[in-house]
């Protein structure tokens, strides 16, 4: 079940493409608590499941690695990727995850 969804924008030679991005309400299963989430890239979804020691921490691992994928990707790179109105998009990340992207430690709109 999707419990939130979020579309950013991806400027391309054609035009903007949306980008959606989808949190699945954790599960837990033989592994623990997991988290899937989904990243619609144009060139094909992402998807992965995250687990934690609960469903809170799954969920919050989750929207860490959104976040972490979304500033690791090229488009994030190459200044293509935006969500409108923003700075960033609007996944919280830990201080170390923000500090190996270059991104100020205490900025608080990811």
């Amino acid at each position: 079940m999707v419990i939130g969804t979020r579309v950013l924008t991806l400027r391309t030679e054609a035009g903007e493409v949306p980008v959606p991005v989808a949190l699945h309400g954790p599960v837990e299963d033989h592994l623990g608590w997991g988290c899937r989430y989904e990243i619609g890239w144009p060139a094909g979804p992402v998807t992965q499941t995250i687990y934690g020691i609960d469903a809170l921490h799954a969920v919050d691992l989750a929207m860490q690695k959104v976040g972490a994928d979304l500033h690791g990707s090229e488009a994030h790179a190459e200044g293509r990727l935006s969500m409108a109105g923003r700075k960033g998009y609007g996944f919280r990340m830990s201080r170390r995850l923000r500090m190996s992207f270059g991104l100020p430690a205490d900025d608080p709109d990811d």
